[in-house]
């Protein structure tokens, strides 16, 4: 006989091992539950059942029944009835995914509330004016979250009667305006949804499970997970919790701690709390909540049995906490817990940290910091000489630094950075529908909440700089102005947010950029010990090579020398070189270029000693370094025009011009560039190779270990590798014959067209290395033009869902990486011991790395500035948590 699904769990029945199940929420209040931590009674409807729902609504009345005899337990538990009688219960509603997703929908509180339990629960609390307060807060949570109804509505009443009654907070309004307030209330919810609202508890509590479940199709859910790779496929459970009160008077409260700071990862109990409030008063930003330090002084007893049972769930679950709380009448509820969200810094204090405690092991800790953290830290700071005004000072919610034009709407700050510009989002608070505004932002700054209201949440896991709380502004959303004073910034204004010292600086400030920790570097060298790819960084210059070895690069995976030839006193020597007529006159270009590749050769070498060194011989098309058409044009007429028509230096014009016209391709990313260059004009790569090797001698002579190693590029065919190999095999001889000395040397190719890739296990007859130039060959795959496509259509491709992501973002796996995979496999047939790696921007892509992971690659090379980054995911693909 097989067995009936269980849809329905209480509290007793779950553990934290069941999160796939019951929702991270509901799993950890089950494994509270289990260590006997003090948690209002409650159950929860499973994942799946949001699943079968999001199928059919009508599976809910399949287990309807099973959610009746689960609030009758609960009535049995707490002695009360559901809202009815001289004592009624009163629930929770909420929603709990898997994986944590803030604010994706909002709690319902003291679901159960109507004309007749409103005044059983006067009675029994002795309190009129919190009992009206709670049935005001249901009507208004309950309109908005169940039936759509605008929260402003609300909040129009509710300043209306405070501005009358000459008071700032709710909580000042007395019993008798807030009764008038429930029945204004009850007004707005028949006029916006179209009728009563429902006494019947028992349909408040099928409407708001509904809302739940449909939540995890709304738009603002479907967007978060979308820009978190969160699966649609997961669903939310709903969490069904009895009622327990903040708010009876200042013997209660409500707040919300971490067992660590998750801005810098201090080890202390932080947080805010409130004193006669419920819990979404200290989200919600409405009131600015006390630090829970001074917990300590007005409830010492309760911040005990807190701080007990912090440290204690911190050690049982092996990670930073963050745990909601509500004290009714002296006695402590924990009411969540789960992994806390911090800030980049934060997460490397605390993995480094809970290994020196002994709670976690080395490979935890790295686990523990993302990629996506690491780019955080890359972040820029605002420097600290800067002289800019402070319009304002608030809390510190989210480090880094910001510049940007002011806008005060989320979807105006969508269009304006569409539009290129750099935007700083100032709302009074923010919520869940303003989500496509905090990430189109380049910082956000909010005049009320605290270290854990919406906005800093938000803006810490996107890693965006954040002030929350700065009560000494106005921020006017009709008028579009942030008021300090006389002071009045408006849209379009530029300010300076600083999201580490919690300052909002008028106009925009230097800023600076991040500096490495000791625990980050700690962190990264670990994730060397687990990762198998090696990361090595593109570099160009001396200075390159020096950044990329204090970043932590194991080589220069690509040294691309047409950069060399840019700089003023280079491109003229260039230049005659592309213009010359005669073999003759180009060795004499040649030579002049030789002596500064030494130089630089010499740099870079001896930078990276000990550590490979990929050069990739001349690359672009040879236009390249000539001088605009226009600008030639404009010259010669400026010559003409003088009376200096028939000079040399017309002369001189006119030949370049001629060499550009000769030169013009109708395709130039597959035209006469790359190996072809050097095929037809063989002293250019003669004198290229000749420059490393003099480079090499001269650090052999200094006693420097080197290993050089000679990139062709844009190899197709395996002949075309043979004639350099046998080149570079020739003048490398040469070399070693004159001097007497010997030393080592590689010659390789980049795989950037499709027909190398085919034909790998021809190529590495000649080839002692691979490296993918992934840009080209993503080019080539597709053939896309990066420039124009990116510019013209890509964009489209990825809203209207052609492409799941810009392919020269993030390595196409179907295409690309199938080609990469062939020429792996066939590379290896012919050499085993082949070295392969990427050098294209996808090497510091980390789903690219992954894959580089899972195709045998033995290094990846990016950016400098992108190695710490490359070293996380190189660790995390190794361990399998990147994909």
């Amino acid at each position: 006989m097989n067995e009936v699904k269980k849809y329905v769990y209480s509290f007793e029945e779950g553990n934290a091992e069941m999160k796939d199940l019951l929702g991270g929420k509901g799993a950890n209040l089950a494994q509270m539950v289990q260590y006997g931590l003090p948690v209002p009674p409650g159950f929860i409807l499973t994942t799946e059942a949001c699943l079968k729902y999001g199928e059919d609504p009508a599976f809910l009345d399949s287990v309807w029944d099973k959610v009746v005899s689960s609030m009758k337990d609960i009535e049995k538990k707490t002695g009360k009835t559901f809202g009815s009688g001289e004592n009624p219960l009163l629930v929770s509603v909420r929603s709990g995914a898997p994986i944590s997703m803030p604010g994706m929908m909002d709690t319902v509180l003291n679901l159960g509330l109507n004309d007749e339990s409103v005044e059983s629960l006067a009675r029994v609390a002795d309190d009129r004016r919190f009992a009206f307060d709670s049935f005001r807060r249901f009507i208004q949570m309950y309109g908005n979250v169940v039936h759509g109804v605008n929260g402003d509505a609300f909040e129009e009443v509710l300043e209306h009667f405070k501005s009358s009654l000459g008071v700032k907070f709710d909580n000042e309004i007395p019993a008798e305006k807030l009764v008038e307030v429930v029945a204004r209330f009850k007004e707005i919810f028949k006029e916006k949804a179209g009728f009563d609202f429902p006494a019947d508890p028992w349909q408040q509590l099928r409407n708001a499970v509904e809302a739940v479940f449909k939540s995890w199709g709304n738009p603002r859910a479907v967007t978060y997970r979308r820009l978190h790779k969160i699966p649609h496929t997961l669903g939310t459970a709903v969490n069904i919790v009895s009622m327990v009160y903040g708010n009876l008077g200042d013997d209660c409260g409500t707040g919300v701690c971490f067992t660590r700071n998750p801005s810098d990862g201090t080890k202390e109990l932080y947080g805010e709390f409130l004193i006669n409030a419920q819990g979404e008063d200290v989200v919600a930003g409405i009131r600015t909540p006390l630090p829970i330090v001074q917990m300590k002084t007005t409830m010492p007893e309760v911040y005990n049995e807190l701080f007990e049972i912090t440290t204690n769930l911190e050690k049982a679950y092996k990670d930073m906490q963050d745990i909601e709380f509500t004290i009714e009448r002296n006695k402590l509820y924990i009411l969540q817990t789960r992994n806390g969200k911090r800030s980049a810094g934060a997460a490397v204090k605390i993995a480094v940290d809970m290994v020196a405690e002994g709670l976690i092991d080395k490979k935890t800790a790295v686990g523990r910091v993302t990629p996506e953290q690491v780019e955080m830290l890359l972040h820029r700071q605002v420097d600290p000489t800067a002289e800019n005004e402070v319009l304002a000072k608030g809390l510190p919610a989210s480090p880094g630094a910001g510049v940007g034009v002011v806008c005060f709407d989320a979807d105006d700050a969508v269009e304006m950075a569409k539009d290129g510009q750099k935007v700083i989002l100032a709302r009074p608070e923010t919520c869940p529908d303003d989500i496509h505004g905090l990430f189109a932002a380049e910082a956000i700054v909010t005049s009320r909440g605290g270290m854990t209201s919406h906005a800093a949440v938000v803006a810490r896991g996107l890693g965006k700089p954040c002030v929350s709380g700065c009560e000494d502004i106005t921020i006017d959303l009709n008028k579009e102005t942030i008021t300090r004073g006389d002071k009045v910034i408006r849209k379009g204004d530029t300010i300076t947010v600083d999201g580490s010292t919690g300052r909002v600086l008028v106009g925009g400030a230097p800023l600076m950029e991040a500096s490495f920790s000791d625990d980050f570097q700690t962190v990264l060298s670990w994730s060397d010990e687990f990762a198998r790819l090696q990361v090595w960084a593109n570099g160009d210059t001396p200075e390159d090579a020096k950044r990329a070895r204090a970043f932590g690069a194991k080589g220069i995976g690509l040294c691309r020398t047409e950069h060399m030839f840019m700089a003023t006193d280079r491109l003229p020597v260039m230049q005659r070189l592309v213009v010359a007529d005669t073999y003759e006159e180009r060795l004499e270009a040649l030579e002049e270029l030789k002596v500064m590749q030494v130089e630089d050769f010499y740099g870079i070498l001896k930078e990276m000693h000990g550590l490979p060194v990929i050069i990739r011989l001349l690359d672009p098309p040879l236009h390249e370094f000539m001088p605009k058409e226009r600008d030639l044009e404009e010259e010669l007429a400026e010559l003409t025009a003088d009376g200096n028509e028939n000079t040399p230096a017309a002369d001189k014009v006119r030949k370049i011009m001629a060499k550009v016209e000769a030169l013009k391709e109708s395709n130039p990313m597959l035209g006469f560039r790359g190996c072809r260059l050097g095929i037809v004009y063989p002293e250019i790569s003669a004198m290229q190779s000749s420059a490393i090797f003099e480079a090499v001698l001269r650090l052999v002579d200094e006693g420097i270990e080197i290993h050089p190693e000679i990139m062709i590029p844009l190899v197709g065919v395996k002949t075309e590798m043979e004639f350099f190999r046998k080149q570079i095999d020739e003048i490398a001889k040469d070399y070693m014959e004159k001097s007497g000395k010997k030393f080592n040397y590689l010659v390789g190719t980049m795989i950037e067209v499709p027909h190398a890739a085919l034909v790998a296990d021809q190529i590495a007859e000649y080839a002692e290395f691979f490296s993918f130039g992934t840009n080209d060959l993503t080019q080539t795959t597709f053939g896309y033009s990066r420039d124009d496509a990116e510019g013209k259509f890509l964009g489209q491709y990825e809203e209207k869902g052609i492409l799941p992501v810009n392919p020269f973002h993030e390595l196409d796996r179907e295409g690309v990486g199938v080609l990469m995979e062939i020429a792996v496999e066939k590379g290896r047939k012919v050499d085993p011991n082949l070295s392969i790696g990427i050098c294209g921007e996808h090497g510091g892509n980390p789903s690219s790395i992954a894959f580089c992971h899972t195709a045998g690659l033995n290094y990846v090379s990016c950016s400098p500035f992108r190695v710490p980054v490359a070293r996380i995911s190189a660790a995390h693909a190794a361990m399998g948590r990147l994909k």
